[in-house]
């Protein structure tokens, strides 16, 4: 039996891969345990401070461990981002689908044992799709990820069933473009997937991790309004709010489609990723993507400094100063901070319920942060009595 340690670095897909390996390697037999012999890191290099940080994590891992893996996108990226590791390293080149078997191989199973590794947090990420078939100029993901492929309706349906049975009672469908999803063979679309995995029996609650907005259509909007358990969150990428730099970036949408897309969702919590210092991005482009945010009442905003990727069309770009950039971000993290405690403050005298995730705070159906007390994992029914910096006071 080998000990082992894994950690993921990056987006809610890397945390589904790493549960992927985990749960493979339980089933052979070993142990994820302190002061193991292996450890796995399901690397991230959406940007080159990503890398450098999983660069950094595998690196003290190779110190503390006598077998490294480094999975997940940075192990596939061009340029060997890890080619200067210690001996005891080893990068694992390959799908997603195919690095499970391939690291309990390496490891070794030691029999039949079929134990199931319950998830260690208090929300299940079931990934439904895997790969991009888009080419956006700026995104190394087409080419560490591959094209475009989804799970079976089946083994996603009977993996959320499966969650739910482990005590799971909120959900989250994951991917890499959601709205791609796709089961042809037994006509399911992504809205068909909605409403059927959100009338699990037991599950309370059932969210989307992130959609495109080209995506954002009649028939999934229906389908998320008439699933009950749906929560009322939706996270859609922006990018840039300025039509030329959404053609520069190969976007394939206008900031006026964005809008018109998001049209009579005022009751849902939007949320989404900008990317600040694209090449070419001036004062007015950027000014309009904050308009673009505060017209589709965006709150939570995920900022990326633009980071050149290897293998991309914007390679050998990056024109707008560092420091720029770190103005510009700073700027939107503070219209995000303004907009989601403007969002809390409208709740106040409201009820929600809330699934606390860690002690003393937990999310409620529309991803809005409460601070209350309650058992981890609970379903808590409560009314906002006030506002802090931080979220939500429950009364």
């Amino acid at each position: 039996m080998a000990r082992f340690s894994i950690r993921f670095l990056g987006c809610k897909v890397s945390q589904t891969d790493a549960q992927e390996i985990r749960e493979r390697l339980v089933a052979d037999g070993h142990t994820e345990a302190a002061g193991a012999e292996v450890a796995i890191v399901n690397s991230c290099c959406v940007t080159h401070e990503a890398v450098r940080k999983s660069r950094h994590a595998v690196s003290r891992a190779a110190r503390t461990h006598a077998r490294v893996y480094v999975t997940g996108c940075g192990a596939n990226l061009a340029g060997d981002a890890f080619a200067d590791m210690p001996a005891n390293v080893t990068v694992v080149s390959r799908r997603s689908e195919e690095t499970p078997a391939f690291i309990a191989g390496d490891v070794g199973a030691i029999g039949c044992v079929q134990a199931d590794a319950r998830l260690d947090r208090v929300r299940a990420f079931v990934k439904v799709q895997d790969g991009c078939s888009f080419s956006c100029n700026f995104c190394v993901v087409p080419l560490v990820r591959g094209r475009s492929r989804s799970r079976t309706a089946t083994a996603v349906l009977a993996e959320v069933r499966r969650r739910v049975a482990q005590g799971h009672r909120e959900v989250v469908l994951t991917d890499i473009n959601l709205g791609c999803y796709r089961d042809r063979a037994a006509g399911y679309t992504l809205a068909r997937l909605v409403r059927e995995a959100g009338a699990t029996p037991g599950l309370a609650r059932l969210r989307l991790s992130s959609i495109e907005v080209n995506h954002v259509g009649p028939e999934l909007v229906t389908a998320l309004r008439e699933t009950p358990t749906l929560a009322r969150h939706l996270h859609v990428p922006l990018q840039s709010g300025d039509d030329r730099i959404l053609r520069a970036m190969a976007r394939r949408y206008t900031s006026e489609t964005f809008l018109r897309r998001l049209e009579g969702l005022e009751d849902f919590n939007l949320t989404s990723d900008v990317i600040v210092g694209f090449p070419g991005e001036d004062d007015l482009a950027f000014r309009r993507t904050e308009r673009v945010l505060r017209a589709a009442g965006v709150t939570k905003v995920h900022v990326f400094p633009y980071s050149p990727r290897p293998g991309t069309q914007t390679e050998a770009t990056d024109d707008v100063p560092s420091a720029v950039k770190k103005e510009r971000g700073a700027r939107l993290r503070e219209l995000s901070h303004k907009a989601c405690v403007a969002r809390w403050r409208a709740k106040l005298g409201s009820e929600d319920v809330v699934l606390v995730d860690r002690p003393g705070r937990g999310y409620g159906d529309d991803y809005s942060p409460w601070l209350l007390d309650g058992p981890v994992g609970a379903l808590v029914p409560v009314k906002a009595a006030a506002v802090s910096e931080e979220g939500i006071l429950a009364a």
